[in-house]
């Protein structure tokens, strides 16, 4: 293999190793974040259940206010029975009936008032039973999340530690001058950094490389960059397996 092609394969490995280093590196930033959005979602859910709660409470006390409000009337109404009992004239006697009149009108419509309260507790209830169930599974996949999260952080800090040892090994064997525009184009702009040319189009930007610059790079005599996104460029049928077999 020709010391071109030796050079593109070093490149193509340091290059692999970088895009995992990446992946690595994001999934280290990801994963708190990850514990985090669970907990802020489960805090939420658990505001939501709180204040469902206080509702449905709020709902009791109006209906055992009503409750006593009636069995009061009711009381009322029966004491007024045992006044019509002992009533000396007729206007007396009208005088308690109207007093009974009203306390029924009254508790009449409390007695509507608790039918719609009650059918009002019962979705309520339904809704906090609903919202216990949702935190529940909310707080069972934040402990799950948070159980595994060292075990997964140590694991991947393990690979990308190795990963950093194999990329100063691949970094030693590549010449300093051509590791350099590797790492100033990597600074420089996303993966990856070093593409093939495929029917004269640079695969990194998908533009057509000049036929001065695609002949160049054909000859296969020296490292070249793409001139539209500066991307290290190798042609790729001179890098095919074939070709790199023909080149020993």
């Amino acid at each position: 293999m020709s010391m071109y092609l030796k050079q593109i394969e070093q490149l193509i490995v340091l290059q692999k190793v970088d895009d995992e280093i990446i992946i690595l590196e994001k999934e280290l930033e990801s994963l708190p974040k990850e514990l985090s959005e669970l907990e802020e979602n489960n805090a939420l859910i658990k505001q939501q259940l709180d204040n469902a709660k206080d509702r449905a409470e709020v709902l009791s006390h109006q209906n055992k206010v009503l409750s006593e409000e009636i069995e009061g009337n009711e009381e009322k109404i029966q004491k007024s029975k045992d006044k019509m009992m002992l009533a000396g004239n007729t206007r007396e006697y009208q005088a308690v009936v109207r007093e009974m009149d009203n306390l029924e009108k009254i508790n009449r419509a409390r007695e509507e008032d608790k039918v719609n309260l009650i059918g009002e507790m019962e979705e309520q209830n339904q809704v906090v039973i609903r919202l216990e169930e949702q935190f529940a599974t909310s707080q069972k996949e934040v402990e799950e999340f948070a159980a595994t999260l060292k075990k997964r952080t140590t694991s991947t800090k393990k690979r990308l530690n190795k990963l950093l040892k194999e990329r100063n090994a691949a970094c030693e064997v590549i010449p300093p001058r051509i590791l350099g525009r590797y790492e100033f184009i990597r600074a420089r702009i996303s993966h990856p950094v070093i593409v093939p040319v495929e029917e004269s189009v640079c695969t990194g930007c998908h533009i057509m490389i000049p036929p001065q610059e695609y002949n160049e790079l054909q000859k296969g005599e020296q490292i070249l960059s793409c001139p539209n996104c500066q991307r290290l460029i190798y042609w790729g049928k001179k890098f095919s397996p074939e070709t790199a077999e023909d080149d020993k």
